[in-house]
């Protein structure tokens, strides 16, 4: 059986993370559907600036669109709805097959509203309606904005993708936004089965931040030299397996099981920024290490495919805590805090998307041959 596919049968969807007109045009999207059992599809603003960017196949629209007076924000919005529209159409037979659990495809609200909560929502609601599908997925960053953001979302009946958690404080919150909003919808009398919501986990940028630290103390000859060494590449993945410890809490006890009785899904976990950084590292490896029933995967392409071809598919043990807990009190005593660390890369992670959203922007003005209006100087700069 395909390794893909051994995913599936212990409990762990597989989404892939990229999406282009290339990817859906080529009948390559529709087969890794099929042959591959992909039954999700995410993206961000570095996914469509690179897809844009990298060919031709969006240029006859973007000339078109902006002959038509529409500013280059403006036409990036208009191109990422239209493909995210289509593999959502592609999906939904997965959506329907397994019952609104999978089928999904993430949109991502513009980068410089991650601490604008009024903003998200309002341009959360206008990316639900122009998309117009059930089985898509509005990805709102877990700044505070944004957890408040999707709080409303979510009691509003908008399926949020919360996106950018690297520690255990922020996704906490965006538990407690999901839990409160269907306990107000339940007070309201609203259906509770049509809401859905995953919880992204990154993952690599993790590793990539701490290792580099952990190797010059490593290095340094000093009593800690051999706990940081043991450290390496091993707090993505202890963080993760701690994640999840909280996610089987919150959905098993009474609280979400009174909303359960009435249709209520779980929040699942999404493990994201899976592909390793590190070419000492198995490029499996944040894969293999967190095969976790109701949880999803979400993989790039390289990442999918080298899976596919000598992935190695192991339930991750059940008792993973103190193992996981004894990582962070070792990061602890050599001076690493990962609520700070955590914050720190959410925060880059909110300008690495504006940048690339921003360049995503520039590309389109480019292709477009129209020099920046007012607006979109103003929105690159906001």
């Amino acid at each position: 059986m395909n390794p893909l596919q051994v995913l599936s049968v212990c409990g762990q969807s597989v989404w892939l993370d990229y999406l282009s007109r290339d990817l859906i045009q080529s009948g390559e999207l529709a087969r890794r559907i099929g042959d591959d059992g992909i039954s999700g599809v995410t993206t961000n603003p570095s996914i469509f600036q690179a897809a844009i960017a990298a060919g031709k196949t969006y240029l006859p629209e973007i000339r078109r669109l902006s002959s038509g007076g529409l500013e280059a924000e403006s036409i990036a919005q208009r191109l990422i709805i239209e493909d995210v529209v289509v593999a959502a159409d592609l999906l939904l037979s997965v959506y329907k097959d397994t019952g609104a659990r999978d089928g999904f495809v993430s949109i991502e609200v513009p980068p410089r509203l991650a601490y604008d909560r009024d903003g998200t929502v309002r341009e959360a609601r206008d990316l639900w309606k122009a998309v117009g599908r059930p089985n898509v997925m509005i990805k709102v960053p877990a700044t505070s904005a944004g957890i408040s953001a999707t709080r409303q979302l979510l009691t509003e009946g908008i399926n949020v993708n919360s996106t950018l958690l690297f520690w255990l404080g922020p996704y906490r919150r965006v538990q407690e936004a999901y839990l409160r909003a269907l306990e107000s919808r339940a007070v309201m009398g609203l259906p509770l089965d049509s809401v859905a919501s995953v919880a992204s986990f990154f993952l690599s940028r993790i590793d990539s931040v701490l290792d580099p630290q952990l190797t010059k103390i490593a290095r340094g000859g000093t009593a800690a030299a051999s706990t940081a060494a043991s450290l390496l590449g091993e707090t993505a993945i202890a963080c993760a397996r701690l994640a999840y410890r909280g996610y089987e809490d919150a959905f098993s006890g009474p609280r979400f099981q009174a909303l359960a009785a009435r249709g209520a899904r779980v929040q699942r976990l999404l493990w994201a920024s899976t592909s390793t950084k590190n070419p000492a590292y198995s490029d499996t490896r944040y894969i293999e290490s967190l095969v976790a029933r109701d949880t999803v995967t979400t993989l790039p392409p390289e990442t999918l495919d080298a899976f596919k071809v000598h992935g190695r598919p192991t339930i991750m043990p059940a008792d993973i805590s103190g193992a996981a807990w004894m990582v962070i009190s070792h990061l602890d005593t050599l001076g690493f805090d990962m609520q700070r660390v955590g914050k720190r890369l959410e925060q880059e992670g909110v300008r690495k998307f504006a940048a690339a959203y921003a360049a995503l922007v520039g590309d389109i003005r480019d292709r477009s041959g129209r020099a920046p209006s007012r607006e979109d100087t103003l929105r690159r700069n906001a």
